[in-house]
Parts: C-alpha cells; structure tokens; sequence
C-alpha cells in the first residue's frame, strides 16, 4: 500500500523536512502538532487555546488521511510547565474522554517559548 503524506502547509514542515502526518497502511501516524492557526500563522497565548487549535489540527490532518478521531489509540502530550497541566487535560480529557487512548504527559520545554503544548497521535482503523 502507498504511503501518503500530509501537510498543513506549514512553513516548518518543508524547512525541517517532516509532514504533518503519515498514512502507512491502516495505521496514521500525526507529528508532535502545536498551537498554530496555520491558516494565519497566529498562535494564541492561551494554553486551552492552544490545545483546541492543536486537537483540530490534528483531526484535520487524520481526515486527510482517511481516519477519525476516535481510531486514535496512542496520544502523547508534551506540556511546558505543570501550570498547563490541568488546562490541556480539561481539553483532552472532552475530547478523548470516551476513545482512551493509551496515553503519556510530558513536561518539558518547546522549540519556541510561546508555544504551551505539543501533542502527537497515531491512529489505526483495522
């Protein structure tokens, strides 16, 4: 089966040289995904902000590749203080609360201090 890639068109994407996911299969595989609104390149400073722009970015990019949000069965959320912590998993939680991925949290820094959250998936529809 091909390999599909998928871009959001972010600047970074082609710079690093990484798409924003990968179709192998039946398994989809979403790269750690920030805060942006790639539509303007805006990042809001809110981390709940942040982490709903983030879940639908990545909705987005697995719909691109043929898959839902709840055949996600692997998240990791990757959060710069314990301050954030509670915030992104109210989000999270709502979002995920019925699929329960197999899940891990992280605290840690970013590659740009105005980002809050980072949060990667893969999805798997056999």
């Amino acid at each position: 089966m091909p390999r599909k890639l998928i871009s959001t068109g972010s600047p970074l994407e082609r710079s690093a040289g990484y798409s924003r996911a990968v179709v192998q299969g039946d398994w989809c595989f979403v790269s750690g995904t920030t805060g942006y609104d790639y539509a303007s390149m805006t990042l809001p400073e809110d981390v709940g902000a942040q982490t709903e722009n983030t879940l639908a970015t990545i909705e987005k990019a697995l719909a691109e590749g043929g898959f839902a949000m709840n055949q996600v069965v692997r998240a990791t959320y990757y959060v710069t203080s314990t301050d954030h912590v509670e915030t992104v998993m109210a989000v999270t939680g709502r979002v995920f609360g019925a699929i329960r991925p197999a899940a891990t949290m992280l605290i840690c820094d970013l590659i740009k201090p105005e980002m809050k959250v980072e949060i990667e998936v893969t999805a798997f529809r056999g």
